[in-house]
């Protein structure tokens, strides 16, 4: 039942990616060109997932536990280091220039094929690349 529930949200996940626009890079840089031909259509599926967001932390206090989980898997940490802060910053200029981010890029791969393998497969040399770095291979 968890494989389900996980797979039919992941399916979700990735069509609610697709109808808002998110596999589009064209459309996300537009939503990033804030001072030449701004596209705010992003702004509204942010806003839609910030809504969501808001009332599942309201609800998961109120929880013994999560439905398909033994325990809640909330972060702890809250502190500001320069490896999560090098990472954002990566983060958002492979999204500005690829126009495309984890989930988004996944999705696509689905719509347009091989511009997002050019992405997802550099994404996760990067990600073997850290992994090895850290010795955590």
């Amino acid at each position: 039942m968890k494989t389900l529930f996980s797979l039919i949200s992941g399916l979700l996940f990735g069509a609610g990616l697709t109808i808002g626009g998110m596999t589009e890079p064209a459309r996300v840089r537009g939503f990033l060109d804030l001072f030449g031909d701004w596209d705010p259509t992003l702004a509204f599926v942010m806003g839609g997932a910030l809504v969501v967001m808001a009332i599942a932390w309201r609800i998961v206090p109120g929880m013994a536990r999560p439905i398909f989980e033994d325990d809640f898997h909330v972060p702890t940490k809250s502190e500001l280091t320069p490896k999560l802060i090098g990472g954002a910053v990566l983060f958002g200029v492979g999204w500005g220039i690829a126009g495309l981010c984890p989930g988004p890029g996944f999705a696509a791969l689905a719509i347009e094929p091989a511009g997002a393998a050019i992405f997802v497969v550099s994404m996760l040399v990067g990600m073997a690349l850290l992994r090895l770095t850290e010795g955590k291979a």
